[in-house]
């Protein structure tokens, strides 16, 4: 789907340029090359960008070793589906404005690229704040950063959203950091 289809369909969501420019998201290109990491909360099979998903699976590994077990809610989406996961709110009576705060718009979304992960836990709910009180968060903001993992989305992000803090993407440049330090582990 090219920019300009993209476009259209957040217009035919009710999402305007002027507001698209007001929040100056990063359009996100699609991922082609994609990998399976395994059945998501939802028993549908998850899927990731190749080195985001090596990096995801190593780091789900680690936190298993160490008895947490970081459970996948979603990774990667297309723009169709993000577009869906939309409307069906919009459906529902949910004000745009209130979707927009949680769910970015079709091409804005960093699920498309394949670097994304929402993460649960068997202590709270999927996509709920009381993540941050789980053992799963803790372990995560101690090591996500050693396999290529940031928070995008905390308290008071400059991209609009709420706070989530299920919400985990893989970036290239912290792994490529990461693999250029000595592992503590290796002698």
């Amino acid at each position: 789907m090219s920019r300009a289809e993209v476009r259209s369909l957040c217009g035919e969501l009710g999402i305007t340029p002027e507001w698209l420019k007001r929040r100056a998201l990063p359009f996100q290109v699609e991922a082609r090359h994609l990998a399976p990491v395994g059945l998501g909360t939802d028993g549908r099979d998850k899927l990731l960008h190749r080195p985001a998903a090596r990096a995801w699976l190593k780091m789900r590994a680690a936190a298993a070793k160490e008895g947490i077990e970081l459970q996948l809610v979603s990774a990667f989406r297309s723009y169709a589906f993000q577009a869906a996961l939309i409307r069906s709110k919009l459906q529902r009576g949910v004000p745009l404005d209130e979707v927009l705060c949680v769910n970015a718009p079709p091409g804005y979304s960093e699920h498309h690229l394949g670097h994304a992960v929402d993460i649960g836990s068997s202590d709270c709910g999927p996509l709920d704040e009381v993540f941050e009180q789980t053992a799963a968060f803790g372990w995560l903001t101690q090591h996500a950063g050693s396999y290529g993992f940031v928070m995008s989305y905390p308290r008071g992000n400059a991209q609009g959203f709420l706070y989530e803090p299920w919400h985990w993407c893989w970036c290239a440049s912290l792994a490529a950091k990461q693999d250029s330090t000595p592992d503590d582990d290796e002698d």
